[in-house]
């Protein structure tokens, strides 16, 4: 077996003391690092941030092992004071001791990240799972050096997310893909899959897969699980990885050539490049408009369900093959047909009389795009994008079709756009959702027909990989696929707090009955209504409404100190690794009073109501230290700055990097020790 260390990476997690409040503007930032273990490694980090941020002046000094002093002066044309702007503290708080190159996080992946830091669900939610058989010889040495193989030479193994400051993806110089062996009498599979699902995944510690391998009795086929998460790999990136394993694996463990280009950094370069003015003018008018039908459901009560359901439906002989053929003979392919039925399904839901516009997402998978090389770079290149069509009942279908058809093409042109985008572009809100559903078309799977045979001839025999589920953020996601002779499967993965189990039944079960109905219409182009006319026996499905996402801010005390004595203050945000805060507080043997922030929803703008709850804490006239880990480091520092300014107090202020929780904790502790108490 091989496994990662997991506790907390290459080193110590740094911490950063600033002190908020003091010096006039353009003065000096000066910064406490506790955490760099030699002055060598200060010198390499100071040497990096004058690199990276050429409008500061960069000084250094050691205090003693651990300890050292960053001096920050701006530029003379600068005006106002130094500021720490998102960049500047990514960079500060990164991996120590920059264990991995920065890359900007835009699009959907950064879109992505944020939903799963910051939904309570996320670590679940944003989990892909993948599991196929291998039959036949398996020699396990030459498997984990094929996986460890690829990792080196495929950037998008060796890439982790930091989301400290600003989301962005690091990519490391080098990882090690955790392959583990068990057999079915430790586990069963089923159990297998819960547990590994639950597990989730440390977003800031590459890689984000690992693989498990559950073995039989003798002669019968192991079964393999790949897991990955969906900020990062899609489908179609997973297969890629898997066709260069069995290169790999062929080839006694060994990936024939250097590394992949064009990769991560190629396609970054390329999107730095793209005009977003086309987009922008698809977008402005393409965009679902305010009342468009979007949930497959009417509105309904509370489930009282929770997790995640998964459904699966087939369209075998000989309805797929016929659906193919309706579909060409109106100059469209298969999945234009899915989502015309699936936007005949949301206007039935709507209970509308009239032409009513219909949203659904629909997923790009971004391999075509103009990079050459594109369609070979594992990663997420696309993005979910909202289709938006009109659907009358009077109209006939053929003209429904056309609409999903061209919109189609034009989404096509922009698969690198992401939803924060287009909410900006047609004047939506930041938290507000587009669509209800995503429609997810494939392309084959398996390792390709001359793979197929090399492994065949050694006696090995792989089936297409399958796809457990994970749902793309929305409360429901259907993925449609080939299996090896011909029909189309439909998997459903769907938010059961939203749609119970009946109800998302009956919803894949009438898009199904739709598929088929089509290839049977005895007339060659009915209206939209005639067909709809096909489910009036059927129920109409319930959906629960979205439950409201309050944001607000509460003080909680964890640990009374002395009545006048220092109050530290640890900043909740999404993201904060769990367990670090518990630990420090647990640890800590100060005269302090240890007090917990909770701020709701992304971290972003000071909230006003964090703003009055530890103003109230400065009145009492005790100090006031911000502690924030990770994603709550921003959080603190901007605290700070605006109680400082607001009440004329110094406020104190630690931050640190993200690690595990105990090499979090460890840093909160470290970083205190450079803030000079008060006791009571």
């Amino acid at each position: 077996m091989s496994r990662r260390d997991a506790a907390d990476g290459p080193g110590p997690v740094l911490a950063v003391v600033h002190e908020a409040g003091r010096g006039a503007p353009g003065s000096t930032l000066v910064l406490g690092l506790r955490g760099l273990r030699h002055d060598a490694d200060a010198e390499v980090f100071a040497a990096r941030i004058a690199e990276r941020h050429r409008s500061f002046r960069v000084t250094l000094e050691g205090h003693g092992p651990g300890r050292h002093t960053l001096r920050l002066l701006p530029d003379a044309a600068a005006a106002g004071p130094a500021p720490l702007s998102a960049g500047l503290l990514a960079d500060l708080l990164g991996p120590y001791p920059g264990g991995g190159e920065p890359l900007a996080l835009d699009g959907y992946r950064r879109e992505l990240l944020v939903e799963a830091v910051t939904r309570p669900e996320g670590a679940e939610r944003y989990v892909e799972q993948i599991h196929w058989n291998w039959a036949g010889p398996l020699d396990r040495d030459r498997f984990d050096a094929a996986w460890q193989s690829v990792c080196g030479r495929e950037s998008v193994l060796r890439a982790a997310f930091d989301w400290t400051a600003v989301p962005r993806l690091l990519l490391h110089p080098c990882a090690e893909v955790e392959v583990v062996h068990r057999t079915r009498a430790e586990i069963a599979w089923q159990d297998l899959l819960d547990a590994d699902r639950a597990r989730g995944f440390a977003l800031n510690r590459p890689p984000l897969l690992r693989l498990t391998l559950l073995e039989g009795e003798p002669g019968a086929p192991t079964r393999i699980l790949l897991t990955c998460h969906r900020a990062l790999l899609d489908e179609r990136g997973v297969g890629l990885l898997l066709r260069a394993f069995y290169r790999a694996y062929l080839a006694a463990g060994v990936l024939p050539g250097g590394e992949r280009r064009p990769d991560l950094w190629d396609h970054a370069r390329w999107l730095a490049r793209q005009s977003d003015e086309g987009a922008r003018e698809l977008w402005t008018r393409a965009a679902p408009p305010r009342g468009a039908a979007t949930a497959p459901g009417r509105p309904g009560a509370d489930t009282r369900q929770s997790g995640q359901g998964r459904l699966r439906r087939r369209l075998g002989e000989p309805y797929g093959p016929r659906l193919r053929s309706w579909a060409a003979a109106r100059g469209a392919g298969e999945s234009s047909a899915l989502h015309l039925v699936w936007a005949l399904l949301l206007y039935r839901a709507a209970a509308a009389e009239g032409p009513l516009p219909v949203s659904f997402g629909v997923r790009l998978c971004g391999g075509d795009i103009a990079l050459p090389g594109a369609a070979g770079i594992p990663g997420l290149l696309g993005s979910a994008l909202p289709m938006t069509v009109r659907v009358d009942p009077a109209a006939p279908l053929t003209g429904l079709l056309q609409q999903v058809h061209d919109a189609r093409l034009d989404m096509a042109a922009y698969p690198w756009v992401s939803g924060d985008r287009i909410r900006v572009w047609s004047g939506r809100g930041p938290g507000e959702r587009l669509t209800e559903s995503v429609i997810v078309f494939d392309g084959p799977a398996g390792p390709g027909a001359d793979v197929g045979r090399e492994l065949a001839a050694q006696g090995i025999g792989v089936d297409a990989p399958r796809t457990v589920g994970a749902g793309a953020g929305v409360p429901v996601t259907v993925v449609a696929r080939h299996e090896s002779g011909g029909a189309l499967v439909l998997d459903a993965v769907y938010d059961r707090a939203r749609l119970a189990d009946a109800d998302a039944a009956a919803v894949l079960g009438q898009c199904v009955g739709l598929l088929r109905a089509l290839t049977d219409l005895p007339d060659p182009d009915p209206t939209v209504g005639r067909v709809l006319d096909l489910l009036a026996d059927d129920g109409v499905p319930v959906m629960a409404g979205r439950p409201a996402a309050a944001r607000r801010a509460a003080v909680r005390t964890l640990r009374s100190g002395a009545s006048s004595a220092d109050v530290i203050c640890l900043l909740v945000v999404p993201g904060v690794v769990g367990g670090c805060y518990e630990l420090f507080t647990r640890e800590h043997r100060g005269p302090q009073t240890i007090v917990a922030l909770d701020l709701e929803g992304p971290p972003g703008p000071v909230v006003p109501a964090a703003l009055t709850a530890l103003t109230g804490l400065l009145a009492s006239g005790r100090r006031l230290v911000l502690c924030g880990c990770g994603p709550g480091a921003g959080a603190a520092y901007e605290l700070g700055r605006v109680l400082a300014q607001g009440t004329g107090s110094p406020v104190s202020v630690v931050m640190t990097g993200l690690g595990g929780p105990r090499g979090s904790a460890d840093a909160l502790a470290r970083g205190l020790a450079g803030v000079a108490v008060r006791r009571g």
